[in-house]
């Protein structure tokens, strides 16, 4: 078969879920279904995968959506619904509404700051459920905090999970750690920048809603990337979304004081006492204690935590590795064990936590569909080769302006896997020895499969699914694809400037 109708057929699962969700509108779970089974039927009749192979590479992505993935999202959704029924999400919203009434600054702090707060430490569709659900409570339109949340939820993620995709793209690659984490800050520094003031336009509903909070939202994206660079140069790749969250967060309550737009009576009320606050983000504070405590970043701990794991092959073809779960470290179980301690002091019983933990999975049966079926397709598409045959053929079509397309490889990486580690497992090699054909600097393309990894993470159907699931916009999924593409296009075209552009001037390619 040629090489020219292999890679149409590769690429007939992708215009599958592009049309089925953003053109037909069809729900997630039955669209990502039957883009499973024709991915099955694709991977044996033209890249002669046994039956065999086809089901257990997809039986591998199945359970790797349910651990970590949906675990992740279910562990999420259950804070904030514990948290609605103990009222502390009511006392949250009361502290957020006494530092600004102003919508705009609130998304700039929840989905930007928080956010990619929750994204460095956690990772797996906590940056988006959490904060979507969050924003639906203060009387946003759930669609509009889906996408809101989802574009915020771009740039972070190149760090996000204690720095794992940029770790493992320098693994696979062979690169230096440090020097490719600096290299992937600086070329998203600028839409980390531009970021903020795309929330801040879609909040208000036009350019115009920047007046007013200007320098609020220039400073959160300054605040957000100036310690990224910083930190990346120095330290590596675990910190880097880390500390740039946190002073993000800080920079803008301070601003806020200061220069924001001025608060009513009824804001500057002090409605709630600190013991209140503290008890209603405990969970929250607990999530945060939990995960940096048992990360990598606190060896003594993790490496105990983490021999508590379960190790098993699922795939039966050539290339197959052994399925690891690790029970403990796991963002799930972290966020399970810290919602329920901080329930007990909110007023919920175990007993009850368990009822509203049982309840929130019920509620995700659509998602669980869903994800499962996409990773099982991603898992089939790289197994069997398809996913490198696009990629290989885009090589060889655009030959020396490949550096501008190598971007939007990582994207699609993501968008089949929902995963930036992922994207980069899969094209991180594929990146470097295009570069070393093209005589180009491979950490600036490394970089660039990373920084196109952002962006694809924007409109896959895995993080599109874990918005519907939070916001209550299941059967919604193909609205949020649609309204989001136009941003990721947008997203993925400064990237691919950036990589060409910045690459010709200084010299990478």
């Amino acid at each position: 078969m040629s090489q020219g109708l292999l890679t149409l057929l590769a690429v007939i699962p992708i215009i599958w879920l592009i049309l089925s969700l953003g053109v037909f509108k069809m729900r997630g779970d039955l669209a990502c279904l039957i883009g499973l089974v024709l991915t099955i039927i694709l991977s044996m009749v033209g890249f002669h995968f046994s039956g065999k192979e086809s089901l257990s590479a997809a039986l591998e992505g199945i359970v790797m959506a349910f651990w970590p993935i949906i675990y992740v999202i279910i562990a999420a959704v259950f804070t904030y619904n514990a948290s609605t029924e103990s009222g502390g999400m009511n006392t949250i919203k009361e502290m957020l509404t006494s530092i600004t009434g102003d919508m705009r600054i609130l998304v700039l702090l929840l989905a930007w700051g928080f956010g990619g707060f929750l994204e460095a430490i956690a990772g797996f569709g906590t940056a988006v459920a959490i904060p979507a659900s969050i924003l639906a409570v203060l009387g946003m339109s759930p669609v509009k905090a889906a996408i809101i949340c989802l574009i915020a939820n771009t740039t972070p993620t190149a760090f996000g999970a204690i720095g794992l995709p940029v770790t493992t793209l320098a693994q696979v690659t062979g690169l230096d750690v440090k020097q490719l984490s600096f290299v992937v800050t600086l070329q998203l520094s600028i839409l980390i920048i531009l970021i903020p003031f795309c929330l801040v336009t879609l909040t208000g509903g036009s350019f115009r809603s920047i007046k007013g909070v200007f320098w609020i939202t220039l400073a959160s994206g300054l605040a957000f990337s100036i310690p990224e660079i910083i930190v990346s140069k120095y330290l590596g790749a675990e910190l880097p979304s880390i500390a740039g969250s946190l002073i993000c967060i800080v920079t803008i309550i301070l601003l806020v004081k200061v220069i924001g737009p001025k608060k009513t009576q009824e804001q500057t009320a002090p409605t709630v006492s600190l013991k209140e606050g503290i008890v209603a983000w405990l969970p929250f504070i607990l999530v945060f204690a939990f995960i940096i405590l048992s990360s990598s970043l606190v060896p003594a701990i993790h490496d105990r935590l983490n021999t508590v794991q379960s190790s098993f092959t699922i795939f039966q073809g050539s290339h197959a590795k052994p399925y690891v779960i690790t029970w403990i470290t796991s963002p799930g179980t972290l966020i399970i064990v810290a919602t329920i301690i901080g329930g007990l002091f909110q007023g919920i019983s175990f007993g009850k936590s368990l009822q509203i933990l049982w309840h929130t999975t019920k509620q995700m049966t659509k998602t669980m569909v869903t994800v499962a079926s996409i990773v099982g397709l991603s898992k089939v598409m790289g197994y069997s080769g398809m996913v490198n045959n696009i990629a290989l053929s885009l090589v060889m079509v655009t030959g020396s302006f490949y550096p501008f397309i190598a971007p939007i490889i990582g994207a699609l990486g993501t968008f089949i896997t929902g995963s930036d580690t992922s994207a980069n497992v899969l094209f991180g090699e594929l990146q470097v020895k295009a570069a070393t054909s093209l005589d180009v600097n491979p950490y600036w393309l490394a970089a660039a499969n990373m920084a196109g990894a952002t962006a694809g993470k924007m409109i896959s159907p895995q993080s599109i699914a874990v918005a519907t699931g939070a916001t209550g916009l299941v059967g919604e999924e193909g609205t949020i694809l649609k309204q989001a593409m136009k941003f990721c296009a947008i997203y993925t075209l400064i990237i691919c400037l950036v990589i060409f552009g910045l690459g010709k001037v200084f010299g990478q390619i």
